[in-house]
Order: C-alpha cells, then sequence, then structure tokens
C-alpha cells in the first residue's frame, strides 16, 4: 500500500463490515474483500469475538458470525457509536446507487 492508498478504517473495521454484511462467510470471501490473508482473518475475528464484538456460532461445517451491535467503538473519539449504528451507517451508503 502506498502513501495515496489509505483509508479510513483499518483490516479491524473492514472484517466487521465484511462480516455484518454476510454472517455466513468464508474466511476466504472476507480475506478476498478486505484484500488481505486468510490468516490475518483468522486473527482479526479471534480478536473480534475475544473482545466480544463478534460472536461466532458453528453451523455444520461453517461458522456463522454475529456482530454484537451494542456494543461501542474502543477509542474515546469514538465510544458513542454502536457497531449496530456503524453498519447501519455502512449497509445504508453502500446500497445508494
Amino acid at each position: 500500500m502506498t502513501r495515496d492508498d489509505w483509508t479510513f478504517l483499518t483490516n479491524h473495521g473492514h472484517v466487521l463490515v465484511a462480516l455484518a454484511r454476510d454472517q455466513d462467510a468464508r474466511t476466504r470471501d472476507v480475506a478476498e474483500a478486505v484484500g488481505i490473508t486468510e490468516r490475518a482473518v483468522q486473527q482479526i475475528v479471534a480478536d473480534l469475538v475475544s473482545e466480544g464484538y463478534v460472536s461466532k456460532e458453528k453451523v455444520g461445517r461453517r461458522n456463522r458470525y454475529r456482530v454484537t451491535r451494542g456494543s461501542r467503538f474502543r477509542h474515546e473519539l469514538e465510544a458513542g457509536v454502536t457497531l449496530g449504528a456503524f453498519v447501519d451507517l455502512v449497509e445504508e451508503t453502500s446500497r445508494r446507487p
């Protein structure tokens, strides 16, 4: 990534958005969407699950992920925003033409 390729969200934020959009997404699909390795996605998902931002449920041979919508962002500048409100905002704006 060059200096001109930066984005506002971290990879953790991108993985969160990908899981919110598709609860049944495979690690491979999330990695491709975010542009990182499957191993990096696994580590990020583990972080999100361990902190309670995402829950993981085994369904057959796959995992289903649910964003804990009432959780709040960690940094004090965004602490008043819930993950649900953030995900809703991203979903709403991605549907606009």
